[in-house]
Parts: structure tokens; sequence; C-alpha cells
């Protein structure tokens, strides 16, 4: 049996599978935190409380049997500050807290390719209000929780240090540029390749949440790493979309992916290779934004009588643009007046589907392989009309897995990392089954191309998405539409 845990943006979720990836027992608990304008915080402490809550309701009707191990994987960029005992000292700003722009510009001065919601400019923010004292360190949301299971403090993964300025090419801390922005190497964990083991389950663990004492702990992933994971897409050229709050996109090739702009970056896979990506602000954290009430299958229903819709959506959940392109000022628009709430609510589900489908057109500006399958990941994939009218924006074949949630990629990452396949691929394969195919309609694939490409002339205007990027979207919707 094996778990994997995963703290997201407003629930945690663990998962119990066994080796072919059947589930033996989920749980769940609601997250809070505190929004305002670009602030985004929450409280370590509740992250725990909501852990012990999730395994708690995965282990309860489990079948008899040692839990194999587990791994745990949290949203990427979202940082605090800890004591020498692994206390919080501070609040976790969460992935897309915004409030650290001075801090990534000066970042980059000192050569530190980093956005304004990266872990490493939230970090010298919280710094500045929380001076360095004896035995203070940079702490990761998953590590956090495992330094709690473990009863001790234990090394990051190379995954969750990337945002927070680790070199995954030389594989090791830029601690010179980091002195730089005064920040000093004790500041740092020691780092280990997602799938390395961390410890065991201790005592204290144990009775906190029910997972046996000895169970080996495996070093996670962000969020978008372990939906990957629990998508099967591994092959190279394959490309997953994960939908929640906000649109994640990953992929895997042979190389880094290069951007200037460090709108994609690049994670390594536990086992070589490359897993390049990036993180969008739109998603379906819109949708509950704009109908706190909606009864989302209801208005579903509603949607297919407004394609496309009255208004054009670009549905940021908070402000600031993260991928595909960089744009702290970018603001959610709806242009035009819906006609009636499901228009609006048709507006807001194609807007994600037109920034989905502009994120592909911008790492086919980067060159990076699109050549193998995509699949739809994340809490939006539960709704059959959005996956299928997403296949349609994009245009193209789309998987959809038995099971997409991260939390089951962490389980997948921990049977790997525990010894039980030679690699994350063959343990993927094994545990991760396809529900379904999705193939796109022709005709509403054309209904959509005006409303997409008139999407990516407003963002070229407002002068958040470079021209260059604009000019190939628009050449490839040409070239599409010709082939």
């Amino acid at each position: 049996m094996w778990m994997g845990v995963d703290l997201g943006t407003q629930s945690v979720r663990a998962v119990l599978v066994d080796d072919d990836g059947a589930m033996l027992g989920s749980g769940a608990a609601p997250l809070g935190g505190g929004r305002d304008g670009v602030r985004h915080e929450q409280s370590p402490d509740e992250w725990w409380e909501a852990v012990r809550t999730a395994i708690g309701g995965a282990l309860r009707d489990r079948p008899p049997g040692p839990v194999g191990a587990l791994a745990v994987c949290g949203t990427s960029g979202t940082v605090l500050l800890t004591d020498g005992e692994g206390r919080p000292l501070t609040p976790g700003l969460m992935y897309d807290d915004g409030r650290a722009t001075a801090e990534a510009a000066l970042a980059r001065e000192r050569g530190l390719r980093v956005q304004p919601t990266w872990a490493l400019p939230k970090a010298m923010w919280l710094l500045s209000r929380h001076p360095a004292s004896a035995g203070v360190r940079l702490t990761h949301q998953p590590d956090h929780i495992v330094s709690r299971l473990v009863g001790r403090r234990t090394p990051t993964d190379s995954s969750h240090a990337l945002k927070t300025g680790y070199d995954l090419t030389a594989d090791a801390w830029p601690h010179e540029k980091l002195a730089g922005l005064g920040l000093a190497e004790e500041l740092f964990p020691d780092v280990v390749r997602p799938g390395a083991r961390l410890g065991e389950v201790g005592a204290d663990g144990e009775a906190a949440t029910g997972v046996p004492a000895g169970t080996p702990v495996i070093a996670g992933m962000t969020d978008g790493c372990a939906a990957q994971i629990a998508s099967g897409s591994l092959s190279l050229g394959s490309w997953n979309s994960v939908l929640g709050t906000t649109l994640v996109l990953k992929g895997v090739t042979a190389e880094p992916v290069h951007d200037s702009t460090g709108v994609v970056y690049n994670h390594r896979a536990p086992d070589g290779g490359w897993l390049p990506g990036g993180a969008s602000g739109v998603g379906a954290g819109a949708l509950a934004r704009a109908f706190p009430d909606a009864d989302p299958a209801r208005l579903d229903g509603l949607a297919p009588a407004h394609e496309p819709s009255t208004a054009l959506a670009y549905p940021l959940v908070s402000r600031g643009e993260r991928f595909p392109f960089l744009a702290p000022e970018a603001t959610p628009f709806l242009l035009g007046d819906p006609g009636s709430a499901a228009d609006h609510w048709a507006a807001l589900l194609q807007g994600v589907g037109h920034t989905e489908r502009l994120c592909l057109d911008y790492l086919d500006h980067l060159g990076a392989p699109q050549d193998g399958p995509l699949t739809f990941t994340g809490g939006g994939s539960r709704s059959a009309y959005w996956n299928q009218l997403r296949t349609d924006i994009l245009g193209r074949t789309v998987h959809i897995p038995r099971h997409s949630e991260p939390a089951l990629g962490m389980a997948v990452l921990a049977a790997y990392g525990a010894g039980a396949a030679p690699t994350l691929a063959d343990a993927a394969k094994r545990m991760v089954g396809l529900s379904h195919v999705l193939s796109p309609d022709p005709a509403r694939t054309a209904r959509f191309l005006e409303p997409y490409l008139k999407v990516v002339g407003e963002l070229e205007r407002r002068g958040w998405l470079p021209s260059p990027v604009a000019t190939h979207a628009r050449t490839r919707a040409d070239s599409l539409e010709t082939s």
C-alpha cells in the first residue's frame, strides 16, 4: 500500500492505493487562508491539522498490512520561516502571493531569474519583516509537514527548491548570488532529488496521524509535477494540463526548454530528463469568485447555448499573470456584457480554454516538442462539458486518466522511491489507468478560433503579451486551420 498527500489551495487530500493503483482509501480536509488583493496567506498549523484529518480518512478502512511508503506534494512557491526546532515563525506565503515585486526585481539584478510570486523573493520579503536569527530556516510547505511526520528537520526536494533559486543544472544552491542578497547559507535546507528517502515516520508522527512508525517518507515534488505523474504523462513530448484553482502545464523533454523571460521553467525528473512547464493565474478559482453559490452542473448544462459567449474573458483568479506571459500588473477582464448568468459562466469556461491554447502556442514558440499525448487532470477535469470544450478549443486529442489527483502522483512516487519499480515511468504505467479519450469536433474548433484570436489581440494591445508571441499564435492558428 502506498500513500500520497497533496497540500492544495483549498484542501488537503490523502489517498492510499495498492500496487495496481486501486483506491484503498481517501480522505480530505478543507483549508482556509486569507486573500486581500495581492496578499495570500495560510496557517502552517492549519496545514498540519488538515493533513492529520485527511490521512485519518485515508487509513480508516484500510486492509491489514504495512504502508509501503508515503510522499507529500505542495503548492509550488509556497514558503515560510521556521525556527531551529521547525516551528513556524510566519504564515505561509502562498504560491500566488504578489507582495515581493521589489525583492524579485533585486534578485533579477543579481542574476537570479525569478518571478515575483516565486519562493525566493517571498522569503526575502519575510526576512525583511522577521530578521534572521540563530536557527531560522526557509521552509517549503511540504517540508513543514514531512518534518512533523519524521520528527526532525529533513532535506527539501529539488522540485520545491527550484523557485527558491536552486540551480538544477549545477545541482547546488547559488550561494555566491544569494549572499549578494544578504542571504546566508544556513538559511537554506539541504536538497535531494525527488524520490529520495527522507526518513521514516516517527512515534509522534504515528500518534498524530495513524501512519505506522517506521513507514518510509519519500521526497516529493510540487503539485503540478505530482499531477503530471498521476496523469501518466512521462514519455518525451507528452504534456499534462492541470486545471484547478489555477492552470498549470507540465511536459517531458530530453533537454531543458530555454526561456529568457523565465515564464517557462524546468524541473528535474526523479530519474533523469526534464519536466518543463509554467503556471498561469487563470483557472476554476475565477468561477468560484464570480459564482460563489452556483450549481456548476446546472450552469454547465446551460453553457452550450452560448458558444461562443457574447463576452470575452481573461479569467485571472487574482492580480498578475505568470504564464503564458509575465505581467505582474495584469488584471482579470470581461469584455462585453453577458446576457445571462449562463452566458457569463460560458465566457469564463471559454476564457480558460483560450488561455490554455495560448500556453501551448507559447511552448511551441520556444521550440518545446508537443508530439506526445496531452492529458487533462485537476479538479476542473471532473466537468465532462469543460473537458470537451477545452478539447475543441485546442483542436487536439486529449487523454483523461482514471484518477487525476496529485495525491495519486505522490503515491506513485512513493512506490518508485521505495524500490517497487525500476523507473518512475514503470511505476506510473502499472498504477495509472486511462479513463477515456476525447476527440475534437472540427466545427467547434473553427467556431472558437475568432474569439481566441480576439483574446490574443486584447492581451497584446494591453501590453501584457509580447508581440512576437502574439504573432506566433496567429501564424500557428493559420497553419493549423489550413491543415
